[in-house]
């Protein structure tokens, strides 16, 4: 009988660490994307930093060199999605990088944003 209470006990113990353990473990977790949710992981190249970022309206005198498709992740985990101006602003750096890439100076958007992925027509402006 001693011995069964024993084990009941060093089992109930271990149930309850196992159960601590986890909530820090979950806890470090939500720490952790809330702190990385305000992260932008996307920089600008110092090309990409001559590319303008104008409404069509704009390229009325430019020559269109193409289009290029960007595309990054739009959620954290699983389905929790990112912060949808950071999303867009970071397809928008990638956007002025890809056409600085291919010789453009200026973009506008060809299109929503759609699962993380925006396209944005390209435009030399510039002589």
């Amino acid at each position: 009988m001693r011995e069964n209470m024993v084990s009941y006990f060093e089992r109930l113990l271990l149930i309850t660490v196992s159960e601590d353990a986890m909530r820090k473990t979950l806890a470090i977790l939500v720490v952790t994307l809330l702190a990385t949710a305000g992260c932008t992981w996307v920089s600008l190249a110092p090309s990409g930093d001559n590319v303008r970022v104008v409404s069509p309206s704009e390229v009325k005198g430019c020559k269109r060199i193409g289009q290029t498709e960007v595309a990054l992740r739009d959620t954290l985990v699983g389905t929790i999605k990112r912060d949808e101006r950071k999303v867009a602003k970071e397809l928008t750096t990638l956007g002025r990088n890809s056409a600085a890439e291919m010789g453009g100076d200026t973009i506008t958007s060809a299109s929503d944003i759609l699962n993380g992925s925006q396209k944005f027509d390209v435009y030399k402006c510039m002589p």
